[in-house]
């Protein structure tokens, strides 16, 4: 079995690892750490951006892939067969075509719960999973939680 788990570096990642770790070991699944870096931006006037900006956004694609590393480095010292992927591209795209690509069985996504509006206005990324996939999606809800 293969897990897609996808991450966004925001402070709930290390919780959806947690779930995606337990999963692989009761499942005896193997990991794909996936996130999904945003698009090249577009300029008017520029190919590929000015330099300035192309090393910035080099320097930060860097950083992603060396997180991931460690995450990946964390399962596998926990027993876990883990992979680390960084695509670029729009959010839900980019991650259902990594399914694909790599034959998963489950996609493993946290939800940060922000609401009814924001979900409408800026959208969900496991909604859009859900949506237009065809894998089953297990959702982690990191929201923050009511006293």
């Amino acid at each position: 079995m293969k897990l897609l788990v996808a991450v966004d570096f925001s402070g709930p990642t290390d919780l959806i690892l947690r779930v995606a770790r337990r999963l692989a070991k009761s499942l005896d699944a193997s990991v794909w750490v996936v996130h999904a870096a945003e698009p090249d931006p577009d300029f008017v006037g520029y190919d590929t951006g000015p330099e300035v900006v192309r090393g910035q956004v080099a320097k930060e694609l860097r950083e992603e892939h060396r997180s991931l590393q460690r995450y990946t480095d964390q399962l596998r010292e926990a027993g876990v067969d883990a992979k680390a992927i960084l695509v670029r591209g729009s959010t839900v795209e980019a991650l259902l075509a990594m399914a694909e690509k790599q034959g998963a069985d489950l996609i493993v996504v946290g939800s940060h719960g922000r609401g009814m509006v924001a979900e409408m206005i800026l959208g969900s990324v496991s909604q859009g999973l859900i949506r237009a996939g065809r894998w089953p999606v297990t959702v982690v809800p990191v929201g923050k939680k009511k006293k």
